[in-house]
């Protein structure tokens, strides 16, 4: 693209001074060349912000390690900006805040049994009990309060 500015440029100086009515044609093309490809430019990047506007309903808060590696800096600044905006806005929902990011799909039943594929600790559920995650224990929790956790990989849920 900047060669074909650096093109027009010359070709609009040129047809200027020595009033060289030829070069006009090339110049209109070059010049729809240039706003086409800013077009093309532009939808790609709208629509990689769609993508990582995605990702923060797909994957919660904290992206996984491979995702982040395909991302450039001003990508991963996007998605902070987007991630405290949304932080925002569900906090401002009703007086304690709403997640509206749980329940993406309407559930079947409010308890789950779930598998822990990796070691993540202590858990506490609403009750006030505290569940010890280890790898490979299963748990029949409330769907709501391991979500978030399927979602970053820690659980996944066992269709039995």
């Amino acid at each position: 693209m900047e060669s074909l500015y650096e093109q027009n440029q010359s070709d609009v100086n040129e047809a200027k001074s020595d009033g060289r009515a030829e070069l006009i044609p090339s110049i209109k093309l070059r010049h729809c060349c240039l706003l086409r490809n800013q077009r093309c430019v532009a939808a790609y990047l709208y629509d990689r912000l769609l993508r990582i506007r995605a990702l923060r309903w797909e994957y919660g808060s904290v992206l996984p390690a491979n995702v982040r590696f395909h991302m450039c800096a001003e990508e991963l600044q996007w998605f902070s900006q987007y991630k405290k905006s949304l932080a925002s806005f569900m906090r401002s929902l009703g007086a304690d805040g709403l997640d509206i990011t749980q329940d993406m799909k309407p559930p079947k039943s409010l308890y789950i049994e779930v598998r822990c594929l990796k070691d993540h600790g202590e858990f506490e559920i609403d009750d006030g009990t505290v569940i010890l995650l280890k790898k490979n224990s299963q748990h029949f929790l409330p769907r709501w309060k391991c979500e978030q956790l399927i979602r970053q990989g820690v659980l996944e849920h066992v269709m039995s």
